[in-house]
Protein backbone atom coordinates (compact mmCIF):
# COMPACT_ATOMS: atom_id res chain seq x y z
CA UNK A 1 0.00 0.00 0.00
CA UNK A 2 1.39 3.76 -1.11
CA UNK A 3 2.06 5.62 1.57
CA UNK A 4 0.70 9.33 1.69
CA UNK A 5 2.59 12.35 2.57
CA UNK A 6 -0.50 14.48 2.37
CA UNK A 7 -3.63 14.40 4.03
CA UNK A 8 -6.25 11.84 1.77
CA UNK A 9 -9.97 10.81 2.07
CA UNK A 10 -11.05 6.98 1.26
CA UNK A 11 -11.96 4.26 3.10
CA UNK A 12 -8.60 2.42 1.83
CA UNK A 13 -5.55 2.98 4.41
CA UNK A 14 -3.69 1.53 7.27
CA UNK A 15 -4.43 3.07 10.78
CA UNK A 16 -1.73 1.58 13.69
CA UNK A 17 -1.45 -1.64 12.22
CA UNK A 18 -0.32 -3.33 8.92
CA UNK A 19 -3.46 -4.25 7.10
CA UNK A 20 -5.83 -2.71 9.07
CA UNK A 21 -8.27 -1.77 8.51
CA UNK A 22 -8.16 -3.26 5.31
CA UNK A 23 -10.19 -2.01 2.20
CA UNK A 24 -13.64 -3.32 4.07
CA UNK A 25 -15.84 0.14 4.25
CA UNK A 26 -16.85 -1.62 7.94
CA UNK A 27 -13.73 -2.16 9.09
CA UNK A 28 -12.93 1.36 8.43
CA UNK A 29 -15.99 2.45 10.30
CA UNK A 30 -14.73 -0.01 13.24
CA UNK A 31 -11.21 2.03 13.18
CA UNK A 32 -12.85 5.58 13.21
CA UNK A 33 -15.15 4.44 16.21
CA UNK A 34 -11.66 3.14 17.98
CA UNK A 35 -10.02 6.23 17.21
CA UNK A 36 -12.73 8.17 18.52
CA UNK A 37 -12.91 5.87 22.02
CA UNK A 38 -9.11 6.45 22.25
CA UNK A 39 -9.29 9.95 22.03
CA UNK A 40 -12.27 10.21 24.38
CA UNK A 41 -10.45 7.40 26.95
CA UNK A 42 -6.98 10.33 26.84
CA UNK A 43 -9.45 12.95 27.59
CA UNK A 44 -10.37 11.31 30.65
CA UNK A 45 -7.04 10.40 31.68
CA UNK A 46 -5.94 13.85 31.60
CA UNK A 47 -9.03 15.56 33.05
CA UNK A 48 -10.29 13.72 36.17
CA UNK A 49 -7.97 13.04 39.32
CA UNK A 50 -9.63 9.85 41.25
CA UNK A 51 -6.64 10.76 43.85
CA UNK A 52 -8.46 11.10 47.44
CA UNK A 53 -7.12 13.75 50.08
CA UNK A 54 -5.65 12.20 52.81
CA UNK A 55 -4.36 9.43 50.38
CA UNK A 56 -0.53 8.34 51.62
CA UNK A 57 1.62 10.23 49.77
CA UNK A 58 4.01 7.46 48.17
CA UNK A 59 0.96 5.54 46.93
CA UNK A 60 -0.49 8.60 45.06
CA UNK A 61 2.61 9.47 43.61
CA UNK A 62 3.06 5.38 41.96
CA UNK A 63 -0.68 5.81 40.80
CA UNK A 64 -0.42 9.55 39.03
CA UNK A 65 2.61 7.91 37.38
CA UNK A 66 0.91 4.87 36.25
CA UNK A 67 -2.08 6.93 35.14
CA UNK A 68 0.45 9.23 33.47
CA UNK A 69 2.10 6.51 31.52
CA UNK A 70 -1.12 4.98 30.55
CA UNK A 71 -2.16 8.22 29.20
CA UNK A 72 0.87 9.15 27.45
CA UNK A 73 0.59 5.59 25.91
CA UNK A 74 -2.79 6.53 24.64
CA UNK A 75 -2.13 9.93 23.41
CA UNK A 76 0.63 8.34 21.07
CA UNK A 77 -1.58 5.65 19.69
CA UNK A 78 -3.88 8.66 18.71
CA UNK A 79 -0.67 10.54 17.42
CA UNK A 80 0.42 7.63 15.03
CA UNK A 81 -3.18 6.88 13.72
CA UNK A 82 -3.49 10.49 12.41
CA UNK A 83 -0.10 10.50 11.16
CA UNK A 84 -1.81 7.69 8.72
CA UNK A 85 -2.63 11.39 7.17
CA UNK A 86 -6.30 10.11 6.33
CA UNK A 87 -8.90 12.80 6.66
CA UNK A 88 -12.11 10.67 8.75
CA UNK A 89 -9.70 9.51 11.34
CA UNK A 90 -7.70 12.81 11.85
CA UNK A 91 -11.51 14.31 12.25
CA UNK A 92 -12.13 11.20 14.71
CA UNK A 93 -9.68 12.39 16.62
CA UNK A 94 -9.99 15.74 16.81
CA UNK A 95 -13.76 14.99 17.54
CA UNK A 96 -13.07 12.25 20.34
CA UNK A 97 -10.70 14.70 21.92
CA UNK A 98 -13.81 17.38 21.79
CA UNK A 99 -16.22 15.20 23.33
CA UNK A 100 -14.57 13.94 26.13
CA UNK A 101 -13.80 17.50 26.88
CA UNK A 102 -16.86 18.05 26.91
CA UNK A 103 -18.26 15.06 28.64
CA UNK A 104 -15.44 15.30 31.22
CA UNK A 105 -13.84 18.59 31.21
CA UNK A 106 -16.79 20.27 32.84
CA UNK A 107 -17.24 18.48 35.83
CA UNK A 108 -13.41 17.96 36.54
CA UNK A 109 -13.42 21.92 37.16
CA UNK A 110 -16.49 21.87 38.51
CA UNK A 111 -15.48 19.39 41.29
CA UNK A 112 -11.91 21.06 41.85
CA UNK A 113 -12.91 24.25 42.79
CA UNK A 114 -11.02 26.58 40.44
Amino acid sequence: MMMHMTFFWGHKTEVLFKGWPGSSTGMYAVALTFVFALAILVEVFSLLSVIKPGTNKAAAGFFQTGMYAVRSGLSYMVMLAVMSFNGGVFLAAVGGHAVGFALFGGRAKKSGGS
